[in-house]
């Protein structure tokens, strides 16, 4: 055979007789010349390598697209690849029918293809390595290639081929693509002028790329990078070996900025105000539009495209099962003389005729659908993101300006504004993700019914009718879902403010034996969560079977519809592309209901950003002008020129401060403010300040008095601008404009640390800094903190107390190097020596040296003498103004009731300092919160423990598998807590579903493929018994229908249990953990609760709870659901054709890598997601909290900034974690795509023997895989992050409880112990941990009955360690206490310490009602809680309530007053008529009348008891008969009071006269 580029079926095949050009096969072989050029050139450069060219300007990306057209060249150069491809199959179909081999027919287009991708990577490396002369070879290389084509066309035509001809079409289309690839090259050298220019022009990265903060590389990257997310790799493969953090993701984009994002929003918005109609709001529906239009369009086109591309895979099924159904074997021509070329020229239908063609058809249309519906989520992603930030802005702006009356007045509440930034923000983003589904399913669901109907007929309409019928139910199960959504959430809300009250006053449910009284009240209201979540679960399991149901009973209906009515048999090629169908179908009318709701939410959320939006705002007063734009644009100047070395907090705050004036000016004007015939309002038509005329004179103390109520703090309010002015004006002096310190009367904190509250934003300048906090005397307080001033405190942060939160609020305005500071109020919160030394100290030193202007709001009349001006107001208008002096000479009567006031002032001023200070009690508060710290820290999160074990292997590998590994063993302990009973129903269920899904498609098969064996026996007979035979098949084809029916019918009921047992599963599993969980908690010793935060075991309860019950059921559910349909899918594959194993094992572990990388990412960015929320959130409500403070500082435009780096932060996190999903997707669905090309390729090569309907079945399955391999990844990823909450709720579950059970029977012990109330105690030691040191060492001491016992001690010398031991709180790891002959240990805790009573020192209640907290085990008759109200001189204010003993304590008991709340403790310990009643310093945190209150009850109720008195106060316990004096854990003295105090140097007396 010679040689056949030309073939040899003629002799003339290289003969030039008729001219070269008419030799077809030497036109081809021309055709060669332009490509194997360009791979001689190009491969050398490539190879050689670019180590020494780098672009010009430093840039740490290396994806600068440095060219114009770029991607519009990658369109032409896929489109040419894809030519080419077509090329190729028509040559290798085209030789099938020739005689022998003719190389020339593919060859050349083989070349072409090896070319064109050569061409791609060639341009990629020139492009990034920016180097544009290299860029003449491709120009040359299109030039050739333009010229040769357009000769073979120019030939073809000359021999009269055309359209019909398939290689005259792809010819056409080379020459086209060619020219416009010529072009953009041309178009490169104009613009670029690299060469044949004499200037080249210069070119700069945009202004992202020199940032080398912005990570985020998608808009920047090229085409193919762009859609495979391929620039992810790196990100997500380095998640393995160390955690994605922030640093690590960096900035966004200029173009995604929130900023950005609110100019182009506010734009569109304030563009519809009309200058006539200004009543008219703007529509932000169309403001959204024109701000966000275009990439929703481009996104929708993307979904038109992969939707359109989605219903190539049931035509190619149906193609090629047909094909392979009516094989027919290519008969080779024999003549092919007459032939144009001597070669044969076949049409596209042809062509479609072939079955690997359609294999490979079907391939790229998986390949390019998949593509393009992965970049419609990316750009709606992106674009609801951007939405979000804008809106974001917006409202915050708002806030900004918001009119005080508004907030104050209610209504505009703090919970509507968090609901607007955390629900109807998120609302819209996610109306916008779903959007472009409104306009792509309708068509998606019309364009399946007309193809369905083209294959099937009228039964198809049948099918599709089921499907349209059940949609809406679909859609009221979705709507039940959202209602009892919201109820559960009621539930759980209230449950964990049970769960909160009950871990807050654990200490007292402990030692009143009340656990488990306030236990079943919370698992009474978890009852009731538990039933809305049982209907949850029923709704769910509901929408997941109608989900799995309604495609089945689609099926069910069309093919017996199909059987009964049409005269034709179903053919496999029909079956199977219908049934494909109908699973595209169900996914669209699914979504649907979906996204109706989201459209529902998505209007009422518009409607109330609306409302908001046109809410009132503060009056734009004169000195009130830079606002918003100015700060905007000056931060829009110079994004690039920051410094990128200092930490972020320094450059925002320089960036629009109010220009502070540096010197003071010697020469002072009089007047600071002054107001003239002022009338302000809050908003309604009442002024609530009249006719007011003052001023303010400068570098002066001036003080405004009055009584409550009467428009002190109103008056500075007026002053700033924030209430709204019916008549008068303010004037400012111009020094003092933007110079005002403000302390309000509500101390406001920010989340931050102690400094950052202080110095607010202004310069760190640490003399002034020590002088504010020593003036504040804040040092203490500081030094009590775990980090000193560097703690973090505010919502988020440790409660402070009021008084420590008033003076730092104080200190901030203090700090401030401002001209003028309002104080309103600042003593309220303050006990007298801190007000004392503030104003010593803050006021008059601090300030008045430095000649600032103080107008200060107060009480204490006191300290008027110190005033310069004094301002006295009466019922919202002015009473006097002037010196003290004047007033005393002119106003006589008022200076005498001031006098009067003063002198009860003093009076209890002595009465303060006879009883210790309140500051004392708040920083023992705060000591006592952190006195377990450094056991806190030891497990302050069971996670930390384990990231510390990471760090010592420094192995990276251990770290790596750690990080990758699926946590089976929580995922075991969730399951089994659920029931080994439901388990196992969910397992057999789901397996037996399955296996009826695969068996129903199988029967299908079987059914399609049976009917055709007979046709050939009737052939032979007349027509009579062609009509009989023709009935015989049709009953034979009919007789399938049963066994069809039968399947669908146990399908359908199989989805049914399937879906409820996991849903079931779930909520079993949910009830236990909680149960187990609360109760664990309950009963832990009260160790636990000192060095568990708090916050850490309420997110138990929170969080984790909600997770646990709400969230890894359905994902369960889906992830089992998606991994069965695979399995069951690549099982059915290899069943129809073995071959496809080999190819299984190559894809198994490209996809074993592709999950293990994307978990760990995930988890990574998810957590980063999460953590970044909530800064976000609580800016959102401080600023809303702290309005007047912020805007009486000016700070507006750093609080802004603030929120803006906040929104780019968690909207980065959410954008990686996005794209990172799709990186994931696109991998998955281009393996999907590979599955299904082999699979089509095993099932052609090895079609004989096999039944054609098994193909379809085989491919069929093949498509579904697409569809489910990345929800099996991306569910398995949820549910770890999910688990994780299983893990914490676990970790908990360990904790040792105390031992409730004691050595002696309940029975042995007297009904009326302790009878006497005769203590003894022998050798105690006592300890709180096995690990720690003993707290009280051998302690011998006896207390006779009815004896009053005090005692005392240095703080922390283990007094109330000692009242701890008489509970068995505390371990008791030597001697033993007895009480009336019983030793304490042996009892059990609940009998022994229901019969003691304790008074704590915190006074403890619960919401709930004066009866339930006195006797919640209600067994007390009224007149006994009546008697004991009476005792605690309570009785009378109880009866004025409404309700009497049913009147309602708010939670913590906030509307009693502290005193109040003591003496209702001290009732309730004389309810319960116990023998012995310990006080642990209970009259700490009282005024000095509720104090002798107590102790004359005690002296005379408790007359026959035995009471020990624990003192903080040695004064209290002077008139004890015993009197206990220890020092670190020792009993060193022990005698009567009298007796002590006659010994000069004994520890007792020191302590009294130290204390005195």
């Amino acid at each position: 055979m010679s040689l056949s580029f030309c073939g040899n079926d003629v002799n003339n095949s290289y003969s030039v007789e008729k001219g070269v050009l008419n030799n077809g096969c030497f036109v081809d072989a021309l055709n060669l010349v332009p490509h194997v050029f360009l791979l001689f050139i190009t491969f050398p450069i490539l190879f050689i390598g670019w180590g020494s060219q780098s672009s010009k300007v430093q840039i740490h990306h290396n994806t600068w697209l440095h060219f114009p057209g770029h991607n519009l060249r990658w369109i032409l150069t896929f489109t040419l690849l894809f030519v080419h491809v077509c090329e190729i199959a028509e040559g290798i179909v085209s030789n099938t029918w020739m005689k022998s081999n003719h190389l020339h027919l593919f060859l050349p287009a083989f070349m072409g293809f090896i070319a064109a991708t050569t061409s791609v990577v060639y341009y990629h490396n020139i492009e990034t390595a920016n180097f544009p002369k290299l860029l003449l070879a491709l120009f040359i290389y299109w030039v050739l290639a333009f010229i040769t084509k357009i000769i073979k066309l120019w030939k073809f035509a000359e021999v009269g081929l055309g359209v019909e001809h398939l290689r005259f079409c792809i010819t056409a289309l080379l020459v086209v693509l060619y020219g416009l690839l010529m072009a953009v090259e041309v178009n490169v050298i104009i613009v670029r002028k690299y060469v044949f220019f004499a200037n080249p022009q210069r070119v700069k990265p945009p202004e992202d790329l020199q940032d080398l903060g912005v990570r985020f590389l998608q808009p920047f990257v090229n085409l193919l990078s762009k859609a495979t997310y391929w620039w992810m790799n790196p990100l997500i493969i380095g998640a393995h070996k160390r955690p994605i953090e922030l640093k690590k993701i960096g900035k966004l984009p200029i173009a995604m900025r929130s900023l950005t994002n609110y100019l182009r929003l506010k734009d569109a918005y304030e563009e519809q105000r009309n200058a006539e109609d200004l009543e008219k709001s703007p529509s932000i529906w169309r403001a959204m539009y024109r701000a966000f239009g275009r990439p929703i369009l481009l996104s929708s086109t993307f979904r038109y495209m992969a939707d359109l591309l989605g219903f190539a895979g049931p035509l190619c099924i149906s193609g090629i099962v047909e094909r392979l159904e009516n094989n027919t074997e290519v008969v080779r021509m024999n003549k092919t003389e007459d032939l144009p070329f001597g070669v044969f020229f076949m049409s596209s239908t042809q062509l479609l005729q072939n079955t690997y063609v359609l294999a490979v058809l079907l391939f790229l249309a998986l390949v390019l659908q998949r593509t393009f519906l992965q970049a419609s989520y990316y750009v709606t992603i992106e674009t609801g993101i951007n939405l979000r930030g804008a809106l974001l802005a917006m409202i915050y702006n708002k806030i900004l300006r918001l009119s005080t009356s508004n907030m104050s007045m209610g209504e505009m509440t703090l919970g509507q504004i968090n609901n607007l930034v955390a629900i109807e923000t998120n609302q819209l983003m996610w109306f916008l993700f779903l959007c472009p589904n409104l306009w792509a399913m309708p068509v998606q669901i019309i364009m399946g019914v007309i193809l369905l109907y083209y294959l099937l007929g009228f039964s198809a309409l049948i099918g599709a009718l089921v499907i349209v019928l059940l949609a809406p139910i679909q859609y009221l199960i979705a709507t039940k879902l959202a209602d009892t959504q919201k109820s559960t959430l009621d539930y759980s809300t209230d449950r964990l403010k049970k769960t909160t009250e009950i871990l807050k006053g654990i200490k007292l449910l402990k030692l009143y034996a009340w656990e488990n009284i306030f236990c079943d009240s919370v698992l009474e209201t978890r009852g009731k969560e538990l039933t809305s979540l049982r209907t949850f679960a029923l709704y769910t399991s509901m929408s997941i079977f109608m989900n799995a149901a309604i495609p089945i009973a689609a099926v069910l209906a069309t093919f017996v519809t199909h059987a009964y009515i049409s005269q034709s048999r179903l053919s496999p090629a029909e079956a199977f592309a219908s049934l494909a169908l109908f699973h595209i179908l169900v996914t669209p009318l699914f979504l649907l209901s979906t996204v109706v709701r989201f459209a529902v939410k998505a209007l009422v959320s518009v409607q109330k950003l609306g409302e908001f939006l046109q809410s009132e705002e503060i009056g734009d007063d004169s000195w009130r002008n830079g606002d918003m734009p100015v700060s905007l644009e000056s931060c829009k100047k110079h994004p690039g020129a920051r410094n990128r070395k200092q930490p972020l907090r320094y450059q925002m705050d320089n960036y629009e401060q109010p220009l502070r004036r540096q010197l003071r000016p010697t020469e002072t004007e009089d007047v600071a403010v002054k107001v003239n015939n002022g009338y302000f309002t809050w908003g309604s038509n009442m002024s609530t300040l009249s006719d007011i005329n003052i001023r303010i004179p400068t570098g002066q103390l001036t003080m405004i008095v009055g009584q409550v109520g009467c428009g002190k703090s109103s008056l500075l309010l007026a002053m700033l601008g924030e209430m709204q002015t019916h008549s008068g004006k303010v004037y400012w002096s111009n020094k003092n404009r933007y110079s005002v310190a403000y302390a309000a009367q509500k101390s406001w904190l920010l989340n931050a640390t102690v400094e950052d509250n202080i110095t607010f934003g202004s310069p760190f300048n640490k003399q002034r800094y020590k002088a504010v906090i020593d003036a504040c005397s804040l040092q203490p307080d500081i030094d009590l903190l775990p980090f000193g001033d560097q703690t973090e405190i505010g919502e988020r942060g440790i409660n402070l107390s009021g008084g420590q939160r008033q003076r730092i609020c104080v200190a901030r305005a203090l700090y401030q190097n401002t001209n003028i500071v309002f104080l309103d109020d600042p003593f309220s919160a303050l006990d007298i020596h801190l007000s004392d030394h503030l104003m010593q100290e803050g006021i008059l030193k601090f300030l008045q040296d430095d000649k600032r202007t103080v107008v200060l709001v107060t009480h204490k009349l006191q300290y008027l003498i110190h005033a310069d001006w004094i301002i006295a107001m009466k019922d919202g208008s002015v009473l006097r103004e002037g010196t003290l002096k004047d007033i005393q000479t002119h106003d006589v009567e008022l200076y005498e009731h001031w006098k009067t006031l003063m002198n009860r002032q003093d009076q209890e001023l002595e009465k303060d300092t006879e009883i210790e200070s309140q500051t004392t009690l708040e920083r023992k508060t705060l000591r006592r919160a952190f006195y377990s710290r450094e056991a806190k820290n030891q497990i302050d999160d069971e996670d930390e423990e384990e990231e510390e074990e990471e760090d010592e292997d420094d192995n990276l590998s251990t770290t790596t598998s750690r990080r990758s590994k699926i946590p089976w063993k929580v995922c075991w302990c969730y399951l089994s807590s659920g029931g080994f009973l439901l388990v196992f129903l969910m397992v057999t269920s789901k397996l037996a579903k399955h296996s009826v899904m695969v068996a129903i498609d199988y029967w299908l098969a079987a059914w399609t493929s049976s009917a055709p064996n007979e046709q050939n026996s009737s052939f032979s007979l007349d027509a009579n018994a062609t009509n009989i035979s023709e009935t015989i098949r049709n009953a034979e084809h009919r007789s399938y229908v049963p066994v069809f029916v039968i399947l669908c019918g146990a399908g359908i009921f199989l989805c049914l249990i399937t879906s409820l047992s996991v849903e079931f599963l779930g909520l079993s599993a949910a009830t236990n953990l909680h149960h187990n969980l609360l109760n664990k908690i309950i009963h832990a010793p009260l160790r636990f609760f000192d060095i568990t935060p708090l916050g850490q075991i309420l997110n138990r309860f929170s969080a984790d709870t909600n997770i646990i019950d709400q969230h890894i059921p359905p994902t369960l559910e889906s992830l089992t659901r998606s991994t069965l349909l695979c399995l069951s899918a690549i099982g059915i594959i290899t069943f129809v054709t073995p071959v496809f194993v080999t190819a299984l094992v190559p894809l198994a572990v490209a996809f074993y890598f592709i999950q293990k990388y994307f978990r760990v990412a995930s988890k990574d960015l998810q957590d980063l997601d999460d953590s970044t929320q909530l800064p976000l959130l609580c800016h959102f409500s401080e600023t809303a909290e702290g309005l007047t403070t912020i805007r009486a500082f000016r700070h507006e435009a750093r609080f802004k900034q603030r929120m803006l780096e906040l929104t780019d932060t968690n909207n980065t996190a959410y954008l990686f974690l996005s794209a990172a999903n799709r990186w994931l997707e696109v991998r998955t669905d281009y393996l999907g795509a590979v599955i299904v090309l082999t699979a089509a390729v095993a099932a052609i090569c090895s079609f004989y023997g096999l039944q054609s309907g098994l193909v379809g079945l085989g491919l069929t399955y093949a498509l579904t895989v697409t569809n489910y391999l990345n929800w099996v990844v991306r569910n398995l990823a949820d549910l770890e992050v999910q688990m994780a909450a299983v893990k914490k709720v676990n970790s908990f579950l360990t904790t040792e409880s105390e031992n409730y059970e004691g050595s002696i029977d309940v029975s042995q012990v007297p009904e009326d112990w302790p009878q006497h109330g005769e203590i003894k105690i022998q050798d105690l030691c006592v300890r709180y941990d096995p690990m720690l040191k003993p707290v009280l060492k051998h302690v011998n001491a006896f207390i006779n009955p009815g004896q009053k016992v005090g005692i005392c001690g240095r703080t922390g010398s283990g007094k109330s360690s000692l009242s701890l031991a008489f509970f068995n709180m505390v371990d008791v790891f030597e001697g033993k206490i007895i009480i009336d002959g019983i030793d304490i240990c042996k009892l059990p805790l609940q009998t022994l310490r229901s019969r003691l009573s304790i008074i704590l020192q915190d006074p403890v209640l619960f919401s709930g009602s004066i009866r339930f907290n006195l006797d919640p085990e209600r067994t007390c008759s009224d007149d006994r809680l009546w008697e004991a109200l009476e005792i605690a001189q309570l009785k009378n204010m109880v009866k004025t309530l409404p309700g009497g003993l049913d009147a309602v304590i708010t939670e913590g008991g906030e509307n009693f007053s502290v005193g109040q709340r003591q003496l209702f403790c001290l009732a309730r310990a004389f309810v319960r008529k116990s023998s012995i009643l310990i006080m642990d310093e209970a009259t700490a945190s009282i005024d000095m009348a509720t104090e002798n209150i107590l102790q004359k009850v005690v002296m005379t109720a408790f007359a026959d008891r035995t009471v020990v008195t624990i003192a903080h106060l040695v004064s209290s316990i002077l008139e004890a008969e015993q009197v206990l004096v220890f020092s670190t854990g020792i009993l060193v003295e022990c005698d009567s009071a009298a007796n002590l105090l006659a010994q000069e140097d004994s520890l007792f007396s020191i302590l009294v006269r130290t204390h005195k």
